[in-house]
């Protein structure tokens, strides 16, 4: 069996890190996938659901190899969900004040992603998360950043939404502050996106990490989260 698939151009993704990037959009209805087009590109990417075994042996015969793996959660928000403010743990929307601390948070919570090499740079991961929490604050990449802060005012974590429709929605970053890690703050910061979709009327709230995050998925599961999907991305370049 060939490989049916079209190529999209990655434009946005090509000029941040100055690599001609395509990814396969499969249909049954596309051409069978050749060297030639594929050649074209720095790097492609394929996301292909993880028990696709079949499809992925193909892909490795035309070049492609694992970068990562992922888990999609779904949670349904409810109003048992409801995050109540305390004294101890508050949350509110972040600002352009903010985005320093947070690029500074975001490079170093995201060294590890598909963003890796031998692909891309020693460096293009921490940069591109740093990008997308600017810019989630500023409400392109994602909708609203929310922040966590303790009694005495200071940070600790934040969490990126992007509404998908009028009752989805997914959170894109979720980082705790490196001094804070273990302290329970992923919880209040599920919490604060759970709160932010009952106030926007969401009622379903996704969340991906890695297959290789343990303690990503052990939170999202915790929160609430079932198994949605896994998945695997390929790259060839």
């Amino acid at each position: 069996m060939s490989v049916l698939a079209n190529i999209n151009y990655l434009e946005w993704e090509s000029e941040y890190f100055s690599l001609k990037t395509g990814r396969l959009e499969f249909d049954t209805q596309a051409p069978v996938l050749t060297d030639e087009q594929l050649d074209v590109f720095a790097v492609v990417q394929a996301k292909v659901a993880s028990h696709e075994l079949f499809l992925i042996d193909k892909l490795s015969q035309l070049g492609f190899q694992f970068a990562e793996g992922e888990i999609d959660f779904k949670l349904s928000i409810g109003t048992e969900n409801a995050c109540k403010k305390t004294t101890e743990y508050c949350f509110r929307k972040a600002n352009e004040d903010d985005i320093d601390l947070l690029m500074a948070t975001a490079s170093e919570a995201f060294v590890q992603s598909r963003f890796r090499t031998p692909w891309y740079q020693e460096g293009d991961s921490s940069r591109f998360y740093a990008l997308w929490v600017k810019k989630a604050v500023l409400g392109t990449f994602d909708d609203i950043c929310l922040l966590t802060y303790d009694a005495e005012n200071n940070v600790s974590g934040f969490v990126t939404l992007r509404r998908l429709s009028e009752n989805e929605a997914r959170v894109g970053l979720l980082a705790v502050m490196p001094n804070r890690i273990g302290q329970g703050i992923g919880k209040q910061l599920m919490s604060a996106a759970k709160f932010w979709c009952q106030q926007q009327g969401v009622s379903t709230l996704y969340v991906a990490t890695q297959i290789s995050n343990i303690a990503a998925s052990r939170l999202y599961t915790h929160s609430g989260g079932l198994i949605e999907s896994t998945t695997y991305w390929l790259y060839r370049g």
